[in-house]
């Protein structure tokens, strides 16, 4: 990601979509780490997925087929 998006952005984008949240100081900062995580628990269940298939590299099969379940999981 060589790009960010800036504070004032997210904050407007997040106000317009979810007017009655209350919005900290550093939102950026939550948002970054809730996708570090989203994707850190996406590699973990591909890999497992991968392993029950007895293949050493994931591949975007083995992504597809979890992707569903790790989105319920995420969802808060």
């Amino acid at each position: 990601m060589s790009r960010r998006v800036c504070r004032g952005t997210l904050s407007k984008v997040i106000k317009k979509n979810r007017s009655a949240l209350r919005l900290t100081r550093n939102l950026d900062l939550l948002v970054h780490m809730n996708l570090l995580m989203f994707l850190h628990r996406l590699a973990e269940e591909s890999r497992v997925k991968a392993f029950e298939k007895k293949s050493l590299t994931i591949k975007p099969e083995h992504i597809f087929a979890v992707v569903k379940k790790v989105l319920k999981k995420s969802k808060g």
